[in-house]
């Protein structure tokens, strides 16, 4: 059901960010060179069966205040962090959380290198400090890590690692 609501969700948005002429959505300044959205569905398929794990509890416990703020803590988790997506426009890269709220940015011109990686698994995923500096993932193991002019390492997780590194190296090419 989760699943059917995300994809009905991003169809209905899409629909109507097509009908909206070109010039509105961006500016000569803003120009899209890539995006890219991972779904993280297994966290999406844990969390919504704790939440289902707690409804059924709370229906046959009846009402636990502090079940129920759990239960609207991880519906807001499972909001903010059930997909990432990777932007890259004419300066900026751009790395966003769910809807948007939570997003971390990149000025092209800071980034120093990049280099597709591979993360262990015990890394996690969500927003984490590793060995190798900050970690933005929501599924799987491979990123693309950037190294910042500053020394500072981040890593980007994606499905699609080649690609992403080919648009960094694109963008960074033609700035």
């Amino acid at each position: 059901m989760v699943l059917l609501w995300l994809y009905t969700k991003n169809t209905f948005v899409n629909g109507l960010l097509s009908r909206i002429p070109e010039g509105i959505l961006k500016s000569d300044s803003m120009i899209e060179r890539y995006r890219h959205t991972q779904v993280g569905y297994l966290i999406i398929i844990v969390m919504a069966a704790v939440m289902v794990l707690i409804g059924v509890v709370l229906a046959n416990a009846g009402i636990n205040w502090t079940a129920v703020v759990v239960m609207v803590v991880i519906a807001v988790a499972l909001v903010l962090f059930s997909s990432l997506t990777v932007i890259i426009q004419e300066n900026k890269l751009e790395v966003r959380f769910g809807p948007g709220p939570i997003r971390k940015r990149f000025k092209l011109q800071d980034i120093e290198s990049y280099q597709v990686v591979t993360n262990h698994w015990y890394y996690g995923w969500g927003i984490r400090l590793t060995p190798h500096g900050w970690l933005y993932n929501v599924s799987g193991f491979h990123a693309v890590e950037i190294k910042l002019r500053t020394g500072k390492k981040f890593r980007i997780g994606t499905d699609v690692p080649q690609e992403l590194e080919e648009a960094i190296r694109q963008a960074i090419n033609t700035r």
